[in-house]
């Protein structure tokens, strides 16, 4: 579904990305760990067009979509949940939805639908949908960042550190969610500083480190690699 060939970005002068290639099958849970600065994040913002690629190819359903500007890409069937959510604050939580579905074009039926189907998903989010998002918990945000890329229904859905800063009970929410997600069609490729979590429910992984791949493999084949998963992933990995 996802190739990335050779990928290089940019910022200035420095170098994020140095030739990185992965790619994602339909159906699969794909997991990109590595420390902070390994190019995780960066991979994700050249993929959905927040960055511009210097070189290399990015292709999604046999597409070339490197270099699109960013609405396109969603249209395409990429979605991104975003570190740090990027929720819009003085907006409620169903302005956040809608906009979420601005790229759709299928009627309000449809839309309104898909707000049901998201708030099922979420319940906590049908009782808060005339509050500020701005107002909402950081679990709470979190979910919302989560149904709102949900809302244009990607084929792809990339999540950016979904579980960062988040209690032990909602990482477990976000975890049991990304696998019915994934268990309902929905292909992830899942960006994780929390190892144990990440290893749990991806079917294969890749580690980065300062802009390249140094592995890919299965969750058994990384944790078959005691120096890699210590230096790369910490203690957490085991």
């Amino acid at each position: 579904m996802l190739s990335i060939e050779g990928l290089v970005t940019r910022y200035g002068n420095v170098t994020a990305l140095k030739g990185v290639s992965l790619d994602v099958a339909k159906g699969e849970i794909v997991g990109v760990l590595g420390p902070n600065g390994a190019g995780k994040t960066t991979t994700l913002l050249t993929v959905i067009g927040l960055l511009k690629p210097t070189s290399g190819r990015v292709r999604f359903m046999d597409r070339d979509v490197g270099g699109l500007a960013p609405d396109r890409v969603v249209a395409a069937g990429v979605g991104l949940v975003p570190e740090g959510r990027w929720i819009l604050a003085s907006m409620t939580v169903r302005e956040n939805l809608l906009m979420g579905a601005y790229p759709r074009h299928d009627g309000e039926a449809a839309i309104k639908h898909e707000i049901d189907r998201v708030s099922e998903i979420f319940p906590i989010l049908r009782e808060r949908q005339g509050q500020r998002a701005g107002t909402l918990s950081g679990g709470e945000q979190q979910m919302l960042a989560i149904a709102r890329a949900l809302m244009a229904r990607p084929k792809l859905l990339m999540l950016d550190e979904p579980t960062w800063g988040l209690a032990p009970l909602v990482v477990e929410e976000i975890m049991r969610v990304i696998r019915r997600l994934n268990e309902e069609g929905t292909t992830i490729l899942l960006v994780e500083q929390n190892a144990r979590q990440a290893l749990a429910v991806v079917k294969r992984c890749y580690v980065l480190e300062v802009g390249s791949v140094i592995f890919s493999g299965t969750p058994a084949e990384l944790k078959g690699e005691p120096l890699l998963t210590q230096t790369y992933l910490g203690a957490t990995a085991r």
